[in-house]
């Protein structure tokens, strides 16, 4: 059988084909990482010398290197913007009240109880007062053309494609549009503009695509053609629904990201695939996502209602990879015995392999708490069946 690279194997699963086993990944996104405890615990289990790195302060995911990538045989390596020289609104408020404040450079508040905390929750949203388009327009949006963003972004790539010949993953400079708009304006405030305000709703968004926009053309262009992959995201589902009515979604948030992506692909130097992060019980979301240009799907939470990985390898499988789906990670993977992960991951590796388009990865962050035995569960079965 050929010898396939990881690159190899990553861009035939995109291109829905068999290679010769289902490409892996951990840590190349910050949706697919895990937590900083759980990544410790899991390197002392391998007997990995050396204490970790944190890769995200707010999500608190920890950085996995190349020990854990070599151990574990990882196919893909995300590429990240630096920070940027001037975040303009971002400052650490320190700690009062049992909680560490931090602003981020959209203005937007967090923190985390020093008490068993996990990471840090939303506590402020700065357009939440707004009351006028004007309003929006003043405000302080961050610098996505900052130098400093983009001082690695080609050396990173091409010593992940041509070097460790994995595939590279290029990462957002934020999260999502409608989410950041959803955080900035408050999650009640902005679902009520939806509905009695929707021109607010429209300077939100297009201001944020602004951002977005201007970030990737300068990403794109600083990358060239090392990148497959393009990081995107937007929640759209809760557990059992949707958060709006898809009709509303179409009508106020879906052009948004219909520009986005089409904007990607006409300014990437070469073919990439859009990957898009969307939580909860979102199948009826996947038509119109295919109809915009997203390629993945990521994490494709199989415990949320609807969320049939049988009836979507169906359906949708010859239009959409998906980036996930390995195993349930709110019961499964932190609370189950070995022996029904690897279980629940056959059954997810059965429904999703044939014929390619499946990226073995957690669904979402492997949370603080799961312990390593399961994790490896999860990876040896994967090294069991996950051959074509």
């Amino acid at each position: 059988m050929k010898a396939y690279t990881s690159y190899e194997r990553v861009k035939l699963a995109l291109e829905h084909k068999e290679a010769d086993k289902i490409p892996f990944d951990l840590g190349a996104a910050a949706v697919t990482g895990i937590n900083i405890n759980a990544l410790r615990k899991l390197k002392q289990y391998l007997g990995l010398p050396g204490d970790v790195k944190l890769k995200d302060k707010i999500t608190q995911i920890g950085q996995v290197e190349e020990d854990v990538m070599s151990a574990l045989k990882i196919d893909v390596k995300g590429v990240l913007p630096e920070p940027p020289v001037n975040p303009i609104l971002q400052k650490n408020l320190g700690i009062y009240g049992g909680y560490d404040h931090i602003i981020d450079e959209w203005g937007m508040g967090w923190r985390m109880p020093l008490a068993n905390g996990h990471y840090y929750d939303l506590y402020h949203s700065p357009l939440a007062s707004a009351e006028t388009i004007a309003d929006i327009e003043r405000y302080p949006w961050p610098d996505a053309l900052d130098p400093a963003r983009y001082v690695n972004l080609k050396n990173t790539a091409d010593n992940i494609v041509y070097l460790e010949k994995r595939a590279c993953f290029l990462e957002r400079m934020s999260s999502g549009m409608w989410e950041h708009a959803m955080w900035m304006r408050g999650y009640e405030q902005f679902f009520m503009d939806m509905i009695a305000n929707p021109g607010i709703v429209h300077a939100i968004m297009t201001r944020i695509l602004e951002v977005k926009m201007q970030y990737w053309e300068r990403a794109l262009n600083a990358v060239g053609e090392n990148v497959l992959i393009i990081s995107t995201a937007d929640d759209l589902g809760a557990q059992n629904s949707l958060l709006v009515s898809l009709d509303l979604y179409k009508e106020l948030i879906w052009p948004y990201h219909k520009k986005l992506f089409e904007f990607i692909k006409k300014t990437a130097k070469s073919k990439v695939y859009i990957f898009y992060h969307n939580d909860g019980a979102v199948m009826e979301t996947f038509p119109l996502l295919i109809e915009a240009g997203v390629d993945i799907m990521n994490p494709f939470q199989v415990n949320c209602s609807g969320m049939d990985t049988g009836k979507f390898k169906k359906e949708f499988g010859n239009d959409l990879t998906i980036w996930g789906g390995s195993c349930d990670n709110q019961s499964v993977m932190p609370y189950g015995t070995p022996q029904q992960v690897r279980d629940e991951t056959k059954r997810r590796i059965d429904d999703l392999a044939p014929g390619g388009g499946f990226i073995f990865a957690p669904i979402h962050v492997i949370q603080e708490g799961v312990p390593p035995e399961n994790i490896m569960a999860w990876w040896e079965t994967l090294q069991e069946y996950g051959h074509y």
